[in-house]
């Protein structure tokens, strides 16, 4: 796999030119984002062209509407990695601004599509929408491809229980605590990075020591008890995240706590992801220390469990 991020005004890579073709912001990479470069790859073969998908940085909302810039679901190395196990061969990130979004649909054609990527082949889904204020839909790409000489595949959308997955669907049940449907949108569980900081090392005093995290650039969940399974430079560990605040403790701040079950050892500075496997329980305030502990030791038992299974 090969991950260009260019200036949306420069040349594409010559490995990026002459194949299959599908464009989008790609966040999350959830399952209809997968049915759609699984037949990014089905096209490219027979042409002996790369399977190339195109995607943005930032998300275009972020520069139209900032007030409106949906929290990333996944990091950028994540996203172009999970592309590439999809079905891309290139994965080409566009650093684009306010003039590239004033293009129309048949100058963002002309000059992105034709003039740079030179595809042979375009594959899409039917909410894809391009040009200034998405004036151009999959109709217009269609004859767009047709009038260039340019062979055209459209992908249904892809149903869980009777709705069209989305980037906005996966945010919502993200957002909800529903990591367990969050996980069958994207087909596999919600992931979480962070870099491990200080905290007040209460977790420790309880026999739970946990990494607080810190500098997180994608979604967090709502708040709540999960099992979750953490990554340490390549390792995973099972454990329990508590996300919230700490009524216990009289403490109001919003933290993401991580305790890694069989872990010894110094995470201080390092860098962690989180995998999200379902929510156990809501977050609640205990009347003392020892009550609290009692749960935590049902939480980690259920968690162990959990990450056993998965």
């Amino acid at each position: 796999m090969a991950v260009h991020e260019i200036p949306w005004q420069a040349s594409f890579p010559d490995e990026c030119r002459g194949g299959a073709l599908t464009i989008g912001n790609f966040d999350g990479v959830h399952v209809g984002h997968a049915a759609l470069l699984g037949k990014l790859r089905d096209v490219a073969r027979p042409l002996a062209g790369p399977a190339v998908a195109l995607t943005f940085d930032p998300h275009p909302v972020c520069i139209l509407h900032p007030e409106r810039c949906p929290p990333a679901l996944t990091t950028p190395s994540d996203r172009a990695e999970w592309m590439h196990q999809c079905g891309a061969d290139q994965v080409l990130m566009l650093r684009i601004d306010r003039d590239m979004l004033q293009l129309t649909a048949k100058g963002f054609f002309d000059h992105i599509i034709r003039g740079k990527a030179n595809p042979r082949a375009m594959v899409e889904g039917g909410n894809f929408g391009f040009g200034h204020n998405r004036e151009g839909n999959i109709e217009t790409l269609a004859t767009l491809c047709r009038q260039a000489g340019i062979e055209f595949a459209p992908v249904p959308p892809v149903l869980v229980n009777g709705q069209s997955v989305s980037s906005s669907r996966v945010r919502d049940a993200v957002t909800r605590g529903m990591v367990a449907v969050a996980a069958q949108l994207l087909g596999r569980p919600y992931r979480l990075h962070g870099i491990v900081g200080t905290g007040q090392k209460r977790g420790q005093t309880l026999g739970f020591p946990t990494a607080n995290l810190d500098q997180i650039p994608n979604l967090i969940p709502g708040d709540g008890v999960y099992g979750v399974r953490a990554l340490v430079e390549g390792k995973a560990w099972p454990g329990a995240a508590n996300i919230g605040p700490n009524p216990t403790f009289g403490e109001n701040a919003r933290k993401v706590e991580v305790h890694l079950i069989g872990f010894h050892g110094d995470l201080y500075d390092r860098a962690i992801a989180v995998d999200f496997l379902d929510r156990l329980r809501d977050t609640k305030r205990f009347s003392n220390a020892d009550e609290l502990a009692a749960q935590l030791r049902i939480d980690v038992e259920q968690a162990r469990r959990m990450a056993d299974v998965t």
